[in-house]
């Protein structure tokens, strides 16, 4: 079984609100709770806008420029600021850990992730998932970014399964489920949210807690 991380594995919203306290708490004074409300919403939608775009400038810098503070941080430094603090905002629950740890007993897993190496490394060790996992596939490590189909292989050929034999389990429908589908792997689509699916993209199956992979395995 390979897994997505972000999303479906770790809170990714629940870490971007994690950054955005230790952003008002390091450069903001005396924010009214109205306004605190409004700068989370921009801040969102600035990373929402750049989500996948490792040069997390592009979410801070726009950010500061609307909402200016004296002590704003320099744009040499945000970068340095996102790598330091980002990973540390996440964590999985044990619920999620235990669900992964009993999948293991039974078959081999993988984890198939986009993004910067330095950062989805620190993430699964602030997590622990790092321990947890046969196999660890990070695009920027290995030149491959979902949906496209080498970096499925790659896990296939790591694992040494058959398509036939994997499953994967993600929340996008296009790089997640679209793309194990095109090297026909079976594509289980974590929506928690119940978001309704407009696309062509048809999961092999629909889940909205991970404890519903148990069934996946008898």
């Amino acid at each position: 079984m390979i897994f997505d991380l972000d999303d479906t594995l770790l809170d990714r919203n629940q870490a971007v609100n994690n950054l955005f306290s230790i952003l008002i708490e390091d450069f903001y004074e005396n924010v009214k709770e109205i306004n605190k409300k409004e700068m989370l919403k921009k801040f969102k939608e600035y990373d929402k806008r750049n989500y996948g775009n490792g040069d997390k400038t592009r979410v801070l810098e726009p950010f500061f420029d609307e909402f200016p503070t004296e002590s704003r941080l320099h744009r040499n430094d945000m970068l340095d600021f996102w790598n330091t603090n980002f990973p540390n905002c996440f964590s999985a629950n044990q619920n999620t850990i235990d669900i992964v740890n009993t999948i293991k007993k039974q078959v081999k897993i993988a984890i198939i992730t986009n993004g910067a190496t330095k950062r989805q490394k620190a993430k699964m060790s602030k997590s622990k998932l790092d321990r947890c996992f046969d196999k660890v596939i990070i695009s920027e490590e290995v030149g491959f970014s979902k949906p496209d189909e080498q970096i499925f292989e790659m896990a296939l050929k790591n694992l040494n399964v058959k398509p036939e034999e994997a499953l994967f389990v993600g929340d996008d429908l296009v790089k997640d489920i679209g793309g194990c589908q095109n090297v026909n792997i079976k594509g289980i689509w974590f929506n928690p949210q119940s978001i309704k699916n407009n696309t062509a993209i048809k999961p092999y199956g629909e889940i909205n807690s991970l404890d519903r992979l148990l069934s996946y395995l008898t």
